[in-house]
């Protein structure tokens, strides 16, 4: 039996005359409006997919480079998957064994920033953030403290950590430099190298800097 007095609180805009029925329409739109808005900036930010991950890489292995990566004839006692680096020749090889290396030229420390020594890889990481260790804010304090990985980042496709130390062999969004003495000590690759490097290379390969 219907209670005396009681209204529907849900209207219909079949009940509405129809010179409300526009402002209803309206009010709806305003609603669905903002709920729109409201989940856009809910939903995170996409990063440029070209700028990082498979495309990037898929783009630089197409980039041409002034020291091509060749295999090449190698007499050095090394084991298989040892990274040999000549900082005097500023190459990289990696050997394989059977007298043959993969040769990358690479880019170096600069005079007062070489080194040579036996050092491990002990991690591995694909397009890494950078944050510059305080030796270098001291030295370049105009330097950003943290910069995401990609494209610009100093720090390339790839970066191979060696050690407790701060070095890494890296790649580098200057390619220009490969075969030169620029760095802070670090060893730079062309990102199409880093990243052929970075597969062949497991976490505890042993790296031999010479000069």
């Amino acid at each position: 039996m219907p209670l005396r007095g009681w209204r529907n609180p849900i209207v219909s805009s079949r009940s509405l005359s129809p010179s409300r029925r526009p402002a209803l329409a309206r009010f709806v739109s305003v609603l669905a409006l903002g709920g729109a808005l409201a989940s856009a900036a809910l939903a995170p930010v996409r990063a440029n997919p070209l700028d990082s991950g498979p495309l990037a890489d898929f783009i630089n292995v197409f980039k041409t480079q002034a020291i091509p990566r060749e295999t090449v004839a190698y007499a050095g006692k090394e084991k298989p998957g040892t990274i040999v680096i000549s900082t005097s020749q500023r190459r990289l090889y990696y050997v394989l064994g059977g007298g043959a290396a993969i040769r990358y030229g690479v880019g170096v420390g600069r005079q007062g920033f070489s080194w040579s020594g036996v050092k491990t890889v002990t991690g591995k990481k694909e397009w890494p953030a950078w944050r510059p260790p305080a030796q270098m804010l001291a030295r370049r304090p105009d330097l950003p403290r943290y910069m995401a990985g990609g494209q610009d980042n100093p720090l390339g496709a790839r970066a191979m950590y060696l050690g407790s130390s701060l070095y890494r062999i890296h790649g580098s969004n200057e390619p220009e430099t490969m075969g030169a003495a620029v760095s802070s000590g670090c060893i730079r690759m062309t990102n199409k190298d880093v990243v052929d490097l970075y597969d062949r290379v497991k976490v505890g390969t042993k790296v031999i800097v010479k000069n």
